[in-house]
């Protein structure tokens, strides 16, 4: 039996590793064997190296030799037979064999997180944020593709997270080798910048080819070196990519990790710089915004005004990257792997990570992943649409991890007993943390990190790993249903109309005599008083009105005015830009119930469309070429005008009148009306369960008499 004194103790070396080496900022594989291991200290950054064999895991001992192996057997089932090689050139080869024979193996492709796994090591143990050494770094260029003859860099601008600042112009080859040259002198551990790996990587490693220019950026003096593509972990999906590696040290895509700190959010309209910045509150009042085709001609009329432009970039990176890589940061004192690969990890990999270390530290077996089976998930359902006032949200903290202690669920495959203790260990820390974040950004960042990992202890279960269990995961989702089905009764029952449950959360308006923020919070607590010990039901927010429209697409107004929208129908970033703001107008009409103010804006857009009063840049969308651009039946409209465009930049496309996509900088007057009206009134559809019923009196088609003084003309057009 498993004591809690052992299991407090396993879990902790299950989640921070059994190596106590602290201040490791990085590690890079010998291509001749062992770990180079990089320590920041008070006098720099320093290399030693570690012998290392790397390792793969089979069910059984091939029945072909595999060169330079040592086998040994592991506890348990699944892969039990460790092979352990003298050299990277060895198990190299015995990977490859394994996989043409199709036998049943786990490895890791990376040399590094295979070293880290095994010896319980991980980076920044000891260390806080803040100690870590960041540059960020931005290109401002006078146009998108480096390999046009009259293409260059204008400037690069760089700063830090000690105070620097610097702008580096003049000559390309000189404005590329000083960049070098400050990154050698500085020595950072990560490199930082927005859509790094889309634009300025690229571009600078062009540049620096067409130039000449050795862009000696690693701590060894070699140049950057591109990746197989990836995908980028973002909530429940992924974005391909192509990655860039930079010898000992890490590179960080503030574009890319945004739209992970976004995903449950969902405050960003888009995830260029400039919105960041303004939306996360960093944005100065004196904040320079030029568009990128106008940068060429500015630069030389004003260069100053361009040269506070960028300058203003650096200083938002690096205020964006002090509010969104926390969580990374801290995650990796956990993880056994580097920092940027941390990154770039969706969270059920990383738990399996921790599972992996804690078993062959313990010489147990990896067990096979088990096949998939449905799940009903969590409960949701829509009870009421309109605009509601005095909105209460309940929350049940924690639901599924809470109910995984509390019913003591469990992967059957865990022989180790550590799922449990390492939840309940996480628990444990995010709540004392959580006491002592007020006001400190360590705290908040250790609380946050905890909460990601907990958070995914339950879709860890119903996840692709070797420690899944799809029984266990529909226990906890059938258990979830009915604690929150539970807490919506109550609140119905006690006088209250429930517009919205979604899985753990009770968007509610409250019976009357509850009023104010004490009596809702006393309110919620009584409900709570109905759930079983270890759940707990919080109150999570108050709203002066919702815009309820339908399942998880609604808008929220608090009592200082201030709207939060959530949902595609509301914010999607495929929208076009006419559309984004009708639909923002809009709903500021229909919040005040000013239905026929909504009709007038209506009618307004339609004429604006039909007049072509409408810019281009607002009616157009911005299209990002793939692999599926140019082999896609689908995509054969965007392959038409992406000829010669590479994969993973992006265009600017409207509707042509004959119905081919044209690139706005073509732009010849010949929009299609027709498609943009009618793209008027599917925006308009999404708001239609806002007007009590009357949608069709207030909205109607283009063709009808409905949109305005324009009507006749409108119907005649189409």
């Amino acid at each position: 039996m498993l004591t809690a004194q052992n299991a407090k103790t396993i879990s902790e070396d299950a989640l921070f590793g059994n190596d106590p080496e602290e201040r490791i900022v990085c590690a890079e594989p010998d291509p001749d064997g062992g770990i180079f291991i990089f320590r920041r200290t008070d006098a720099g950054v320093h290399k030693h190296e570690i012998d290392f064999k790397p390792w793969l895991l089979l069910t059984e001992t091939p029945s072909f030799p595999l060169a330079d192996a040592e086998y040994s057997c592991l506890e348990g089932e699944g892969c039990r037979i460790l092979a352990e090689f003298e050299n990277v050139r060895a198990w190299q080869i015995a990977r490859s064999r394994v996989r043409n024979e199709n036998l049943p193996c786990f490895s890791y492709p990376s040399l590094v997180k295979s070293a880290l796994v095994r010896m319980g090591k991980t980076l920044f143990k000891g260390m806080v944020f803040e100690d870590i050494y960041r540059i960020q770094f931005d290109l401002e260029t006078n146009g998108l593709s480096p390999d046009h003859p009259e293409n260059r860099i204008l400037l690069i601008v760089v700063s830090d997270n000690r105070g620097m600042l610097e702008l580096l112009e003049g000559d390309e080859r000189e404005i590329i080798e000083n960049f070098c040259k400050l990154v050698s002198e500085h020595d950072p551990d990560v490199l930082e910048g927005h859509n790094i790996f889309g634009f300025d990587l690229p571009f600078l490693i062009s540049r620096a080819k067409q130039c000449g220019v050795h862009l000696s950026l690693g701590r060894d003096g070699s140049d950057p070196k591109i990746a197989a593509e990836r995908n980028f972990a973002i909530g429940g999906r992924t974005r391909p990519f192509l990655p860039y590696h930079i010898y000992g040290r890490h590179l960080l895509d503030t574009y890319l990790i945004v739209q992970r700190f976004d995903w449950a959010k969902g405050e960003l309209s888009s995830y260029g710089l400039k919105e960041c910045a303004r939306t996360y509150g960093f944005a100065g009042e004196d904040r320079v915004e030029i568009p990128g085709a106008e940068i060429p001609r500015i630069y030389n009329e004003n260069p100053d005004l361009v040269r506070m432009y960028a300058r203003q970039d650096a200083e938002d990176t690096r205020s964006l990257a002090d509010l969104i890589t926390p969580v990374e940061f801290y995650q990796t004192q956990m993880v056994p792997d580097n920092y940027d690969n941390c990154v770039i990890t969706g969270t059920g990999e990383k738990i399996n990570s921790l599972f992996v270390r804690a078993y062959l530290a313990s010489g147990r077996s990896v067990p096979i992943p088990r096949s998939a089976q449905a799940n009903l998930g969590g409960y949701t359902a829509l009870l009421r649409t309109g605009v509601l006032e005095r909105i209460v949200k309940a929350d049940v903290e924690s639901l599924y991890p809470s109910l995984m202690l509390t019913h003591k669920i469990a992967p059957e495959s865990d022989t180790l007993e550590i799922f449990l203790p390492m939840l309940r260990t996480l628990t444990e820390r995010r709540l004392e943390a959580k006491k002592k974040a007020s006001g400190s950004a360590y705290w908040d960042g250790i609380q946050n990190t905890f909460k990601v990992f907990i958070n995914s202890f339950y879709g860890y279960l119903g996840g692709p790993f070797p420690w899944n269990d799809y029984k266990a995961a529909g226990r906890i989702t059938e258990f979830g249903r009915e604690i929150v089905q539970k807490v919506a009764a109550e609140l119905e029952e006690t006088g209250s109309e429930v517009i919205e449950i979604d899985t753990d959360g009770v968007y509610f308006v409250p019976p009357e005599e509850v009023s104010g923020e004490a009596d809702e919070q006393q309110y919620v607590a009584k409900i709570a008083k109905v759930l079983p010990d270890g759940v707990r039901l919080a109150f999570d927010g108050r709203y002066e009105k919702m815009l309820s429209l339908k399942m998880k697409n609604y808008v929220l107004q608090d009592y200082g005015g201030k709207r939060i929208f959530r949902g595609a129908s509301l914010r999607s970033r495929a929208d076009e830009r006419y559309g984004r703001r009708f639909l923002a107008e809009t709903v500021d009409r229909i919040m005040e119930r000013d239905f026929d103010g909504a009709a007038e804006l209506y009618a307004k857009y339609a004429n604006d469309i039909l007049e072509r009063r409408i810019p281009i840049e607002d009616l157009s969308r911005r299209e990002r070429v793939t692999h599926k651009t140019f082999n896609s039946e689908l995509k054969q409209r965007n392959a038409r005008v992406a000829v010669g465009v590479p994969v993973g930049d992006y265009l600017q496309v409207y509707e042509r009148n004959d119905g081919s996509l044209g690139l706005v900088e073509d732009f010849a007057n010949d929009e299609n009306v027709k498609y943009y009206l009618d793209k008027l009134y599917k925006f308009a559809r999404r708001l239609e369960n806002a007007f009590d019923g009357k949608f069709s009196d207030y909205i109607l088609k283009p063709t009808s008499s409905g949109v305005g003084e324009r009507a006749q003309q409108a119907m005649d057009f189409l």
